[in-house]
């Protein structure tokens, strides 16, 4: 077809689109591009576009290289914890005790299905929040402007660019009209960032930089543009960040390296206490080899915490739960865990600290500042002048009309339930439209003063001009720099009258602007003028006629504000002791400024660019990041990256925020990325482990907080659950060191490990927290889950205790039926399946004293309060009703050996959980003191 551009034969490989460097596309005249890339003006015909679609691919975003689901579900199952489980299910094969195998089968299986359900889960939430970004593209083929999937955009594709559109492939621009470009996703730079059409000189410049280049994944904030697409997918800087970020391997948890330590503490008991039977039983009890290996077998399997794995996962979904209803949204169960133990948060400052709104924050006119109050595109805040002066209405009238009717951008009003304006265009002009609209120039009110002509703002002459027609005349409405706009300025206005504007003016009005650009404020100078009619000509209005002899209206500055809840939320984490460091791509004055507003530092910040950090060796940047209040700015998605590895080697728990393609790497090697729901791109939510639904900074403190009350709480019920091994091994060590009949068996300990102790173990994975827990440090990775005070409390205490209520219960039997000490015991019959059933409810009865002696390990438990834990009271409650079960009920009574008891037994039982309770209230008392009436040591509950 006559114009069709050509496909790039196999010869002319090297000269495919997708091997030149942007550089080389940012270098060439419009014409040159469209020749090398076999483009042109009209597009690409349809055939040329489909034949490049076959041969260069769809242009898909990388998606991180997913293990197939059924390595995902294996992997459940396949842990170092399941393993011992396995482990424990053949011993007991091998011991002759197949229900009990079949049961450990039946929690591993279970658990590891409730585990990969949960995250399933939690992935297609995340794909949900992806499916509602839009995937189409406007392009231009063979003259014809047409809408296409974005999977089909191809190199050489003539996109089309306007106000609200995604950009979708990286591409140079052959036409612009005041085209503006939100690139923060990935520079990490809130201010729009002004695009062109002319060759650009490449010399030392990053992609990025280079004014006639845009990027897959910004957005156009104001203006038009043309541009031809030159790379697509994987071969786009959105597509190198991604790659970067798969190539960052996922890193265990805390928890999950705190389980494999259990896990080995787990296995070394249970064998040595295997091989201790073994040598009692065949040396002391009389067993022959066979016999005694198998009860040493029973041994190990009755020492292994089968009912361990599922509470804890149990627990953990608990916190994913308590954290999505704060709008936290959990990958990864183990996740939970890890915010508890973060040391370091290195967080972005764009739409994370910040509202990503600019917001006019003071205006300044004849030596009056005025203070706008109001958030983000709201519009019902006020703009007044400090306290105890007057300033002029009718100044601030006209300096806010002048600004606002020289703006392109349009501000369509709240809708339903939101407070909140829709903004079209430019960020900054819409905080102009915002701030005019506090004063009563609402947008329907601007029309009564119609544009007639603009002259619109470039990078060069870094101003804009409108001429209005405002009370039957013609006027200029000027903004932009303070330093274009002062030069052009002859008068300005002071005292309700213009005066000649000299030094004296002119110096006031720079040492103003110093003192807002010092607070990180972006500073706009408004000027205004009546124009002739005659200097209007043929080629239109002369910039250089127009914007001259302006008089001088006064200064609006802005910023991109910090979020309400953030400089509680960077308090709470400077007193749990976690630090908080500001990583972004943004100027160092402005995140500065944005800093100190928060209370992130204390005097004033260490700012170290990315290009510092680009000199620097890895312990030169060792020594940087032991300062206090650091701030890094406008560093490089690789920067990032480097800067959570080197934590990371410090031996700190690293916790990144972003939202962000260009956060996306530095996310996936944290030891938690936390990725923003709202704002966030496709990339950084799929790298991230948890993912915010409400972009709020603040919610991360509520995560951290959950964090560290998960892994108390599963501490608790660690101790719980191993204090009962205690109790269920004691009947074994009497059975073979006094010849009395097996007080204890195996399947009776599988009621408790997988029956009794279940939901109470549960219910201390519910807990709230503890007093102090976010007035604490992050605990040490030296400290342990099975910690040696831990072992000794849950075995050595707790658990002896159990041991003898429940052995005292036991002989009780015997006793209430006529046996005296010096006596034989009968090892069959009612009276012995009442004592076994005895030595059962007394561990389970003392069971009840120890969850609440475990809800903390200093404090009372009477401090908590007895019905604040609702779930601990339906837990006792379905423990009992289970033994009764186990006991009343023929066919379980028969599997598991038991008889049901008289009313003296029970009054026994009865005493055995405040027994206990007041056993641990003492020890508490005597270590620790009265916790009701003082404060936790070093702040730990």
């Amino acid at each position: 077809m006559a114009g069709e551009s050509r496909l790039p034969s196999a010869s002319e490989t090297e000269r495919s689109p997708l091997e030149k460097t942007p550089a080389h596309w940012a270098s060439l005249t419009v014409d040159v591009l469209l020749t090398q890339i076999g483009s042109s003006r009209d597009g690409l015909s349809p055939s040329d576009a489909s034949r490049r679609l076959a041969a260069f691919g769809p242009n898909s975003f990388p998606r991180a290289r997913r293990r197939p689901w059924y390595f995902e579900l294996a992997a459940n199952f396949l842990h170092f914890f399941a393993l011992l489980l396995w482990s424990a299910a053949a011993l007991a094969w091998l011991a002759g005790m197949p229900q009990l195998a079949y049961a450990i089968l039946a929690v591993v299986l279970v658990n590891g299905l409730f585990s990969y359900w949960r995250e399933f889960q939690a992935e297609r939430a995340v794909e949900a929040l992806e499916a509602l970004l839009p995937r189409h593209a406007t392009v231009r083929r063979q003259g014809q402007e047409m809408q296409i999937p974005m999977a089909e955009v191809v190199p050489g594709d003539l996109l089309i660019l306007r106000e609200g559109d995604s950009v979708p492939a990286d591409a140079r621009i052959v036409a612009s009209e005041r085209l503006r470009l939100d690139m923060s996703s990935l520079t990490g730079e809130s201010r729009p960032t002004l695009r062109s059409a002319e060759p650009s000189k490449t010399s030392g410049r990053a992609a990025i930089m280079l004014p006639n280049l845009i990027f897959a994944g910004t957005t156009v904030v104001g203006g038009l543009g043309e541009a031809i697409a030159y790379a697509i997918g994987t071969h786009t800087e959105f597509g190198r960040i991604a790659e970067l970020t798969q190539a960052q391997k996922q890193r265990p948890s805390p928890l999950e390296i705190e389980l494999r330590q259990v896990t080995w503490v787990v296995t070394l008991l249970a064998v040595a206490m295997g091989v201790l039977f073994f040598f009692l039983g065949t040396r002391v009890g009389g067993l022959s080899a066979v016999p005694g290996f198998l009860f040493a077998v029973g041994i190990i399997v009755a020492n292994v915490p089968e009912g361990m794995l599922p509470t804890l996962t149990l627990s953990l979904a608990l916190g994913v739960r308590r954290m999505a209803s704060r709008r936290a949204l959990v990958k990864r169960l183990s996740a939970v865990e890890t915010l508890g133990a973060t040391t370091v948060i290195l967080t972005d400052k764009t739409g994370t600290l910040t509202e990503n709104e600019m917001t006019v924050r003071e205006v300044w006119a004849e030596g009056i500042t005025y203070l706008a109050s109001g958030r983000g595109y709201e519009v019902d805040g006020k703009i007044e002048p400090v306290p105890d002066t007057e300033g002029d209405a009718n100044l601030l009238l006209e300096l806010l009309r002048t600004a606002a009717l020289c703006c392109d951008a349009r501000l369509l009003p709240p809708h339903g339930d939101r407070k909140k304006c829709t903004i079209l265009g430019d960020p900054t002009e819409a905080a102009l439209l915002v701030a005019a609209a506090k004063i009563g120039l609402l947008p329907e009110k601007m029309t009564l003063w119609p544009r007639l002509a603009e002259l619109p703002f470039d990078s060069v002459r870094k101003r804009m001009t409108t001429i209005q027609q405002i009370d039957g005349a013609l006027v200029a409405c000027v903004k932009g720099a303070a330093s274009e706009i002062l030069p052009r300025c002859a008068a300005i206005r002071w005292g309700n009258e213009s005066k000649p504007l000299d030094d004296r003016f002119r110096s006031t009005v720079q040492t103003e602007h110093d003192r807002l650009a010092r607070k990180g404020l972006r500073v706009l100078a408004v000027a205004t003028r009546r124009v002739p009619a005659e200097l209007h000509g043929p080629s239109g209005w002369p910039a250089g006629e127009v914007e001259r002899e302006l008089t001088f209206l006064g200064l609006v500055a802005m910023e991109d504000p910090p979020r309400v809840e953030v400089p509680a939320a960077v308090a709470a984490c400077r007193e749990a002791g976690i630090r908080v460091v500001m990583v972004t791509g943004d100027s160092g004055l402005t995140a500065a400024a944005i800093g100190r507003e928060i209370g992130l530092f204390e005097g004033e910040p260490n700012i170290v660019t990315g290009d510092q950090l680009d000199h620097l060796d890895e312990m030169s940047i060792a020594a940087v990041v032991e300062r206090k209040d650091l701030l890094f700015a406008r560093v490089t998605p690789e920067h990032k990256l480097r800067l959570v590895k080197i934590y990371q080697h410090r031996g700190e728990i690293v916790a990144v925020t972003g939202d962000g393609v260009n956060d996306a790497p530095a996310l996936k090697r944290a030891d938690i990325g936390v990725a923003m729901g709202e704002t966030g791109t496709d990339v950084a939510r799929e790298a991230a482990d948890m993912v915010l639904s409400d972009d709020n900074f603040a919610s991360i403190v509520a995560a951290v907080e959950e964090g560290r009350t998960v892994y108390d709480n599963v501490r608790k019920f660690v101790t719980y659950i191993f204090a009962s091994n205690i109790a269920e091994a004691v009947p074994f060590i009497a059975f073979v060191l006094f010849r009395i009949p097996l007080p204890l068996t195996v399947m009776q300990v599988l009621a408790v490990d997988l029956g009794t102790d279940m939901v109470p173990a549960l219910a201390l994975g519910a807990e709230r927290s503890e007093p102090g827990v976010m007035r604490r440090p992050p605990r040490s990775r030296r400290e342990r889950l099975l910690s040696l005070p831990t072992l000794l409390r849950a075995y050595a205490w707790l658990g002896l205790i159990e041991a003898v209520l429940s052995l005292s219960g036991y002989f009780f039997v015997y006793w209430v039926s006529g046996w005296r000490p010096g006596m034989p015991l009968v090892a069959s019959g009612k009276i012995y399946l009442q004592a076994t059933t005895m030595s059962l409810a007394g561990i389970v009865f003392g069971q009840i004293g120890n969850v609440f002696a475990c809800r903390s390990n200093r404090q009372s438990a009477f401090r908590p309060g007895w019905t604040s834990n609702r779930m601990l009271l339906a837990g006792i409650g379905v423990e009992l009703l289970l033994l009764l079960s186990l006991m009343y009920v023929p066919p379980l009574r028969d599997i598991f050996g038991l008889h049901p008891l008289g009313p003296v037994h029970w009054l026994l039982l009865g005493t055995f959980g405040p027994l206990l309770l007041l056993m641990e209230e003492l020890r508490k008392r005597v270590m620790y003191g009265p916790t009701e009436r003082r404060k936790p040591q070093n702040g730990r509950a």
